[in-house]
């Protein structure tokens, strides 16, 4: 079963229904359930988009720089501010060493913030083979109660320096970096572009949400096709189990202490689940036969593209290696029952 489960807990979809009636303009009801409004759904107004900036644009940049940084070791000088040190370190409190106060071969950026006060730049000014002890504190607020405001002192070896040597935006990096432009101003208008779409895109994928749960909310489930509801539920809970093996716990100690539940009240998350799942099935089918939403191979193909952009795969063919075509059909419809719902909601502006 190709990630079966996975993609119904998505917010895709796995069943069946049989329409069995309908009643009033804006709702529909079935043997199965019930939807008080679907049709003209409101919903609080979902701001758009604000216009695309040259910093905008700039931001991106940066961050494709900085992801296509390379590690340059250093061996001619100390640790600086901004350098990576790769260090060992032991804590020791009242001269013991204490829990998760030890690392080896730690990459530390210097000037992270990510260690107590003071420890970081002590770093600065050593060179690869120093070993030290630095004494500081824990802050009084700090997260673990037990070592808050108590003095510390870290044994610290510097075992290694580097740099992140980031790529210059020139021709260059665009050719190796876009199929489009060739040029810097040429790419510049391309991620501009590009933006812009991302925005389009996540202000239509908000919309769809928030009319998908107000349907959602407008919708009383009266029967539950029980065998599907218990499929996914069994199915997640040997997820759980299998995983229990992995860390060598039996299932009900993984769940009390990873989990924070008694097997009992996690199981009942885990059916309270698979019926939120199946919720979306019956009102996807519902709401589609009632106004004749049909999946064509043109409309297939479309949202194949769109599922594979969404759920960051390279393209078609590897999202459809990676799950069932049945699912893929139901999480397309799915698709086109929130685009429709879009369409014909009313976004009411805050007062």
């Amino acid at each position: 079963m190709k990630k079966k489960i996975a993609m119904l807990l998505m917010g895709a979809l796995m069943a069946s229904m049989t329409l069995a009636g309908c009643s009033g303009s804006k709702g529909l009801e079935t043997d199965e359930l019930k939807i008080s409004v679907y049709k003209g759904v409101e919903i609080d107004e979902i701001s758009k988009p604000e216009e695309v900036t040259d910093d905008d644009v700039d931001d991106r940049i940066q961050t494709m720089l900085q992801m296509k940084a390379t590690k340059e070791d250093i061996t001619d000088r100390p640790v600086e501010s901004g350098d990576t040190a790769t260090i060992d370190y032991i804590g020791r409190i009242d001269g013991q060493e204490f829990e998760g106060g030890s690392a080896t071969e730690y990459p530390l950026v210097i000037g992270s913030g990510l260690f107590i006060e003071g420890f970081e730049d002590s770093v600065i000014g050593h060179n690869i083979g120093d070993t030290y002890d630095w004494q500081g504190a824990f802050p009084e607020t700090y997260q673990n109660t037990d070592y808050a405001g108590k003095e510390v002192v870290f044994t610290i070896t510097v075992k290694g320096i580097s740099v992140d040597s980031v790529p210059e935006l020139n021709n260059d990096f665009v050719k190796d970096n876009s199929e489009k432009s060739k040029t810097v101003k040429e790419f510049k208008e391309e991620l501009k572009k590009q933006l812009k779409k991302e925005q389009e895109n996540s202000y239509e994928a908000s919309i769809n949400e928030a009319v998908w749960q107000a349907v959602l909310e407008n919708t009383e489930v009266k029967k539950y096709p029980k065998d599907e509801v218990k499929e996914i539920s069994e199915a997640l809970i040997e997820q759980y189990k299998t995983t229990a093996e992995y860390y060598e716990q039996d299932y009900e100690t993984f769940i009390k202490e990873q989990m924070g539940y008694s097997v009992e009240d996690f199981e009942k998350q885990v059916d309270d689940a698979a019926k939120a799942s199946v919720k979306q099935v019956m009102v996807t089918e519902a709401i589609a036969n009632k106004e004749k939403i049909k999946l064509g191979e043109k409309e297939y193909k479309e949202q194949l593209k769109r599922m594979a952009a969404n759920y960051g795969y390279e393209d078609v063919d590897e999202l459809k290696e990676s799950a069932e075509e049945d699912d893929l059909k139901e999480i397309a419809m799915n698709n086109l029952v929130k685009d429709w719902l879009k369409e014909h909601c009313v976004q009411i502006a805050a007062k």
